[in-house]
C-alpha cells in the first residue's frame, strides 16, 4: 500500500490539458445552444438569439420543397391551352392565400409581379391571356374569381388606399384623387369604382394608383390545401364563388 501511494502521477503535457479544456468548453457551449434552440429561452439584446439559427435539416427541407415547387410550376406551365377555361369576365380579383419558405424564387417573382407580396393580400387584374398564364403557374398559392359590383365597391371603400410619395394614403379625399387621376377623367371615389368594375380604358393607371388590398384572415375558411378549389382545395379559380370569400375577408 505504501508503495502504491508513493507512485508519482502520470505526466500530462500542457498542450493536451489545453486541448481537453477547449473541447469541454465547446461541448458545454453546444449543449447550451441546443437547449436554447429547443426551448426558445429569452435572452438579452447583447446575446445572439440561438433559437433563430436554422438547423441543416431545415435548410434541406426548404430546398427540397422549393425544387419540388419549381418542377410543379413547369408542369403547370406546359398545360395545353385547351385545358385552361376562358374567363367569363374581363375583371378578376386575386387573393394570395399562402406561400413562404416552400416557394421557389421563380414562383415568388411571379407573385411579386402580380403585386401579391403578402399572404391575404388581394388585387384587381384584367383577365388577359398573359395574366391567366401567370395565375396558372402560381395556382397553389392564389385563389381568384369574378367579383361582383357590390364587392368591388365595398373593397375599394373599406380597404382602398393610394401610394403617394411611398406613403399609404386612405382614399377619403377626392382632391387627392383628382390631382393624381384627373387627367384620365377620374376625379372621385365613385369614378375609381366605375373604372375598376367596368375595366375601363384607364384601368391600369387607376389600379396601380391603389395599393394591394390587405384583407382579414378568414377563420376556418382557408385550410391551406394547395389543390384546386373545384377538387376540394383552396386554390385556383372559384369563378363567382370568390364573392363569398371576399365578403368574409373584407
Amino acid at each position: 500500500m505504501a508503495e502504491e501511494e508513493g507512485q508519482p502521477m502520470p505526466y500530462v503535457s500542457e498542450v493536451v490539458l489545453k486541448k481537453r479544456k477547449i473541447k469541454d468548453e465547446l461541448a458545454i457551449t453546444r449543449k447550451t445552444q441546443l437547449e436554447l434552440g429547443k426551448y426558445g429561452a429569452i435572452k438579452s439584446k447583447k446575446q445572439s438569439d440561438v433559437s433563430d439559427i436554422k438547423r441543416p435539416e431545415q435548410f434541406i427541407k426548404e430546398f427540397r420543397a422549393q425544387e419540388l415547387d419549381l418542377i410543379r410550376l413547369k408542369q403547370r406551365a406546359k398545360r395545353p391551352k385547351s385545358m385552361i377555361s376562358k374567363p367569363r369576365s374581363k375583371l378578376l380579383f386575386v387573393i394570395r392565400i399562402q406561400g413562404k419558405n416552400d416557394m421557389h424564387p421563380k414562383t415568388r417573382k411571379i407573385l411579386y409581379n402580380l403585386r401579391l407580396r403578402r399572404v391575404f393580400s388581394g388585387v384587381f387584374v384584367k383577365a388577359t391571356e398573359g395574366v391567366i398564364e401567370m395565375l396558372q403557374k402560381v395556382e397553389p398559392y392564389v385563389t381568384y374569381g369574378y367579383p361582383n359590383l357590390k364587392n368591388v365597391k365595398e373593397l375599394i371603400y373599406k380597404k382602398g388606399y393610394a401610394r403617394i410619395d411611398k406613403k399609404a394614403v386612405p382614399l377619403t379625399d377626392n382632391n387627392i384623387i383628382e390631382q393624381e387621376l384627373g387627367k384620365y377623367g377620374v376625379i372621385c371615389l365613385e369614378d375609381i369604382v366605375h373604372e375598376i368594375a367596368n375595366v375601363g380604358p384607364h384601368f391600369k393607371e387607376v389600379n396601380h394608383f391603389m395599393g394591394p388590398l390587405m384583407l382579414s384572415k378568414p377563420g376556418g375558411v382557408i385550410q391551406g390545401k394547395k389543390q384546386p378549389y373545384r377538387e376540394g382545395g383552396d386554390a385556383g379559380n372559384r369563378e363567382d364563388e370568390i364573392n363569398d370569400l371576399i365578403s368574409k375577408m373584407n
